[in-house]
């Protein structure tokens, strides 16, 4: 049985743990499959559809389709995300299809329920030969992951792993999308703690063993901005620059952590 914990956290038990890493394992399978399908001429409708049929082969269901965030005035209607160049998330493969071009820059959001457990993973790649910029965006949203899961201890706050990326951001010149962040994840797609990508060393939620969160820096190539789109769940950069996005679920353990979704 979960233990809750201030505030609405719900802690997994190693049973579930062990669930979940499963899940993982299977989770990112499928996520280095779709990235490595990314190619000019693809369409994001084919991307979807294979995700589906990824996820189906292995017995397990997508934790997107049909999920409707608080706020949302419908239920997302696609198993994946796909965000292209100044879209930072949740673009919808499924509804304006688009074909991919050469030199874009392609965010995969993907969420997996496996055994009734959920876990949430993203990566960014290119499409094609890419410009200096967009290569080195995706390398320092790539270290600003790095840097948020080694924050991630047993002992630490939330507010470490949120000073840890934006310190990795800091010196290269680009920005941390506002008012996104990470999330607790497992039995929902969105659960407690709020999980910052700004933050202040030993501030927030204190991580415990148990706690299983999603880690996402979201990094523009301008300003930190954002805007909503009119199919109210794509959010871009509100000055047109590109983003990347990378995100892995961690598991909090008595030793350190274990990404789930490597």
């Amino acid at each position: 049985m979960n233990r809750k914990i201030s505030n609405g956290i719900l802690l997994k038990t190693p049973e579930e743990l062990a669930i979940l890493r499963e899940g993982g394992r299977r989770h990112a399978a499928i996520l280095a499959e779709l990235a490595s399908q990314v190619r000019p001429g693809l369409s994001t409708l084919i991307l979807e559809e294979e995700a589906l049929r990824l996820i189906k082969a292995e017995g397990d269901k997508p934790a997107f389709l049909g999920y409707q965030p608080k706020g949302a005035r419908r239920p997302f209607p696609a198993a994946l995300c796909v965000s292209i160049n100044d879209e930072i998330v949740h673009g919808i493969p499924n509804e304006a299809e688009r074909i991919i071009e050469e030199g874009d820059i392609v965010s995969i959001d993907l969420g997996l329920v496996h055994r009734g457990l959920i876990t949430d993973a993203a990566v960014t790649v290119a499409a094609g030969a890419v410009d200096d910029e967009s290569r080195q965006l995706m390398s320092v949203a790539r270290k600003a992951l790095e840097s948020g899961v080694a924050a991630a201890l047993p002992g630490n706050r939330v507010g470490d792993i949120g000073f840890a990326v934006s310190a990795a951001v800091k010196s290269s010149g680009f920005s941390l999308a506002k008012d996104l962040s990470g999330h607790g994840v497992g039995y929902a797609v969105h659960e407690e703690p709020f999980v910052p990508n700004f933050g202040q060393l030993g501030k927030g939620e204190k991580l415990v063993a148990g706690m299983v969160i999603a880690i996402e820096p979201m990094v523009n190539a301008g300003s930190g901005n954002i805007k909503m789109t009119d199919d109210g769940y794509t959010i871009k950069t509100r000055d047109g620059s590109r983003s990347a996005h990378f995100e892995h679920t961690v598991a909090i353990t008595e030793k350190g952590n274990i990404i789930l979704t490597s």
